[in-house]
């Protein structure tokens, strides 16, 4: 748990993969918005596991390598 007020990176992303699941939703059912769609999706619901996955690492080492993972994730 983090203290109130304090920088929570697990919940930012959650509510970022929840913003790109509404954008994705009103994208136009034809084959470019279903595209873009799919792609969205993909990209930005990954870094909350992938950041969640970095938080059990099993060494310092560990946790930037599955970090870094997430950051490209979101294209960073």
């Amino acid at each position: 748990m983090t203290k109130e007020g304090a920088f929570d990176l697990q919940d930012r992303l959650i509510d970022y993969a929840v913003r790109i699941i509404k954008v994705s939703e009103a994208l136009p059912e034809k084959t470019a918005g279903k595209h873009v769609s799919t792609q969205i999706l993909r990209s930005g619901t990954s870094p909350a596991p992938n950041y969640g996955e970095a938080q059990s690492a099993e060494s310092k080492a560990d946790f930037i390598h599955k970090l870094k993972i997430a950051l490209l994730d979101i294209g960073y």
